[in-house]
């Protein structure tokens, strides 16, 4: 069973719990590296805080990183429910609020639900979290694209 009520992991912990690192490319690459766990067909997202990832002057989480981690996050609500063709999905828009930060070394995780789906368009919302406190809560809204010819 999947527990997140510790802040703190080394990455040992948390392959011994289930995680695997992703190997993305792009962006994905540069903000990460992202860990990912599925259960009962979700999929939880996260991220253990580097120094890169936060605000030099304070050390804690820089906003820029938690709207990547909450946009990341909640697409993988979308592939969840677009499988292979997730590839044709983009963000048309994503909400974020900022309810408290996380420091360098701390494990945050986003899960995230789908709340409806269209042939069109889908709506997500999660929370990011360390432990047990909320960071943020977001919720954005995916486009599919038109599949190309």
């Amino acid at each position: 069973m999947l527990n997140l009520s510790n802040s703190n992991y080394s990455e040992a912990e948390l392959i011994e719990q289930g995680w695997e690192k992703i190997t993305a490319g792009g962006f994905t690459a540069q903000a990460g590296p992202f860990w990912r766990i599925k259960q009962d067909g979700k999929t939880t997202l996260g991220i253990l805080l580097e120094e890169k990832h936060c605000n030099n002057h304070i050390g804690t989480s820089h906003g820029g990183l938690i709207m990547t981690f909450a946009d990341v996050g909640l697409g993988a609500a979308v592939a969840d429910a677009m499988g292979e063709e997730r590839f044709r999905c983009v963000t048309t828009s994503l909400q974020t609020q900022f309810v408290s930060v996380a420091r360098v070394g701390e494990f945050i995780y986003c899960q995230s639900e789908l709340i409806r789906q269209t042939s069109q368009v889908l709506f997500v919302r999660g929370l990011i979290k360390t432990g047990d406190k909320i960071i943020a809560s977001a919720e954005g809204v995916w486009s599919v694209l038109a599949k190309r010819k």
